[in-house]
């Protein structure tokens, strides 16, 4: 790509970005009330109710690297309006088939919306890399952060204000009624969530509209004529270890993110925090974060570089692990709200040491690093498998640590190996 195209102008790319991380921070982060939404409108158990984080990462896996072949045809800016209007198609199967109660219908419509989001991911993420140097992405990923993170603030709390308001005294009602009226009381309850997945439907294909119409510069030219990439013409991702230990790094942090984020309100409920409660702990985890990128853009690279900072993060992320086991209630809670801090800044620094030195492998390595992703899916089903047999808190934790300590592992050697590997 050459960068001076999008070096004219930066602060508007950046801003046009950091709108799209907004949208990416809603879709996602408004998972975990749909965990407890889904298990009361479809009548689930809580494995089966976790199918919803669990088919949203998993379109990440199987869309990334057909992501990147759309990129390569379409280019970035197409590609992101495309990706957009491939959301809206999501939100729609969402919406009617959860009016409809077929909850198969409306796992396709996650998936769907995670595939979208696969194709914007892949896009977003290596665009903010190069728009400066690679010591300071960790900064600009962070501003990317700062916006997806209110939306993830936001869409718990407008969605369990909206939608899920009263849920409580519905599942008491429902718990009481008999047959005919328990099914009545759950079609009412479903098709709340129609009309609010239309909006956003709309808003996403409006907004793929204005992409196409923004000045956002097209970037796939950069394929031709840097001498980075000229020089990794004859390579292939195999010969670049960093990318490969990155995206275990992401598979494990997005792992640890759910896990603090979405399976935050089961957490809470496992203590017998009520339900109209707990359905606003994934607001209290996202403020964290919101606090960690604040304090990460301020402190990178001005004050340490990116991967001591991780490193840091990783060793925080364990010692909260270890307090929320040995703690209970609200203060347990408040561990696992207060992970967001120590996660916040894990993707903007691994994101931009994983893919340093591609050159026009960038994409594919992108595309390596978004099927990571897919952590995200396997450790809270993990979690709310294993939970069924074993102490909750034990769970958590023993998932947890490893996922931190592997991040603190390519903070301090694993991003260097490319580096090893060529002076050998």
């Amino acid at each position: 790509m050459k960068a001076g195209g999008i070096q004219q102008n930066p602060s508007t790319s950046i801003a046009i970005i950091g709108g799209l991380f907004f949208i990416m921070g809603w879709f996602t982060w408004i998972n975990g009330p749909l965990i407890s939404f889904v298990q009361l409108a479809f009548d689930l158990n809580l494995v089966n109710a976790f199918l919803v984080t669990f088919v949203f990462y998993l379109s990440y896996f199987c869309w990334a690297l057909p992501a990147s072949w759309l990129l390569d045809r379409t280019g970035m800016k197409r590609g992101m309006a495309t990706a957009l209007w491939i959301m809206a198609g999501g939100a729609i199967l969402f919406g009617e088939f959860c009016t409809r109660r077929w909850y198969p219908g409306a796992l396709a419509g996650l998936f769907v919306i995670g595939a979208g989001l696969a194709v914007l991911q892949t896009a977003a993420n290596p665009y903010i890399s190069i728009l400066g140097p690679i010591e300071s992405a960790a900064q600009r990923i962070a501003i990317m952060g700062i916006c997806n993170k209110i939306a993830g603030i936001a869409a718990p709390i407008l969605l369990g204000t909206l939608v899920l308001h009263g849920m409580g005294d519905i599942a008491t009602k429902v718990a009481a009624a008999d047959a005919a009226g328990k099914e009545q009381l759950l079609d009412t309850f479903a098709a709340s969530i129609h009309l609010p997945y239309l909006a956003m439907a709309g808003m996403l294909a409006l907004l793929g509209v204005g992409i196409l119409l923004s000045p956002l510069p097209d970037v796939r030219a950069e394929h031709n004529g840097s001498s980075a990439a000229s020089g990794a013409q004859e390579k292939t991702l195999w010969q670049y270890p960093h990318v490969w230990l990155g995206a275990l790094a992401i598979f494990v942090y997005v792992g640890a993110e759910v896990m603090a984020g979405d399976a935050i309100g089961t957490y809470g409920r496992s203590f017998n925090i009520p339900l109209d409660e707990a359905k606003f702990f994934t607001s209290l985890t996202l403020g964290c974060m919101l606090l960690g990128y604040v304090t990460g853009f301020v402190a990178i690279p001005r004050f340490v570089s990116q991967d001591r900072y991780l490193a840091g993060s990783a060793i925080l992320g364990v010692l909260l692990t270890l307090g929320a086991f040995l703690t209970k209630g609200y203060l347990s809670v408040g561990f696992v709200a207060a992970l967001g801090f120590a996660n916040a800044m894990m993707w903007p620094a691994i994101f931009p040491l994983a893919v340093h030195g591609l050159g026009r492998l960038i994409e594919r390595g992108a595309a390596l690093l978004i099927m990571g992703i897919v952590g995200g899916a396997l450790i809270p089903q993990l979690f709310a498998v294993l939970r069924q047999t074993f102490d909750f808190q034990v769970v958590f934790a023993a998932l947890m640590v490893p996922c931190y300590l592997y991040i603190w592992y390519f903070a301090a050697k694993g991003h260097l190996a490319s580096s090893s590997t060529s002076e050998k």
